[in-house]
Formats: structure tokens, C-alpha cells, sequence
């Protein structure tokens, strides 16, 4: 998975149930990444679309709770996760290979991965490369409210493989 329109890139390698419901897979997409899960997302998988039925959803929307990996990718080896739509975070999510593990994988797990996640609510892709600016210019007017806003340094290159799995197997 790999989160569009950033530079450098922003990416993590999952290991991922085929079984699980779309939904889970969200919440799975939201512990690899480090979001906090507090927008609204949805799938894109070809010409489908898969939601959270919430407020006024699409009449062609299918719901994310009624549809497991297998069943949404049908063929499909690529999909997009889009999260938070004012923000605008689209993630390239490619299925590299089905692995047979033997036996039922019980949890997702994060393989590898690289950067650290974008703020919440920094404003997407743009706003996101705004705020690297401003907190790379400690003479920037806004640096020391960013600092504030982040609640301390931000480190941009930060990934820790270890964290995200142990996060991982909270999930239920």
C-alpha cells in the first residue's frame, strides 16, 4: 500500500486474511498507516465501489461490512483506499500474491514499511509537503503553532515496524 501524491513515498507490505470483511480491512489499512480511524474512507476496487453507509452514500455503493477481500477483488490484483475526503489521502493498495500460510492466518501483519504517516486534518498531500516546509524553517512564522498543533517534533522518516504489529494484534 502506498499513499499517492507524497514525496518520498509513504508505504507499508501487509500479510492480510482474505477472509476478513472489507470494514476490518480499513481498520487494518488505519494501524499500518497510523491513522486514527476519524473520517469517513472507501474502497475502489475496478468499476466498484465498497463504503461505510453512513449519511447520504452512493446509490451504487456496496456496504464494506457485507463483502470480505476475496470477495471485492475478484480478479482485481489493485484497488484504491481513500481516506478522509477533505484531506483527500488516496492509498495504491496492490496485491503482490495470494500465500497459502497452511494453516488460517489469524491477524494481518505489517512485513516492511517506510515514513512516517501524515498529521491528521494537515490539509492532504499539499498541505502535508506545507507543513515539512514550515517545520523544516525554524524562523517560519507558523513553526512554533505547528509544533504546538503536533504536540512536539515530527519526524518524518519515522516508522516502527514492531509498533505497528503489536498494534495489529489488538484488533479484533
Amino acid at each position: 500500500m502506498e499513499l499517492e501524491d507524497i514525496d518520498p513515498p509513504i508505504w507499508r507490505r501487509l500479510l492480510v486474511p482474505g477472509s476478513i470483511r472489507l470494514s476490518k480491512l480499513s481498520d487494518v489499512l488505519q494501524v499500518a498507516m497510523g491513522w486514527t480511524n476519524s473520517h469517513l474512507h472507501s474502497f475502489t476496487v475496478g468499476d466498484d465501489h465498497y463504503g461505510m453507509h453512513v449519511e447520504d452514500w452512493p446509490d451504487n455503493e456496496v456496504d464494506e461490512k457485507t463483502v470480505t477481500v476475496l470477495q471485492a477483488l475478484h480478479g482485481h490484483d489493485r484497488f484504491l483506499y481513500e481516506y478522509d475526503f477533505g484531506d483527500g489521502w488516496t492509498h495504491d493498495v496492490s496485491v503482490e500474491r495470494e500465500v497459502d500460510t497452511g494453516r488460517a492466518l489469524k491477524f494481518a501483519v505489517c512485513l516492511a514499511g517506510e515514513s512516517a504517516c501524515p498529521p491528521e486534518d494537515c490539509g492532504g498531500p499539499s498541505g502535508y509537503e506545507q507543513l515539512l516546509e514550515t517545520l523544516a524553517d525554524p524562523r517560519h512564522e507558523d513553526h512554533e503553532e505547528l509544533l504546538d498543533w503536533l504536540g512536539g517534533p515530527f519526524d518524518a522518516a519515522a516508522f516502527d515496524l514492531a509498533a505497528v504489529n503489536a498494534e495489529l494484534q489488538r484488533l479484533r
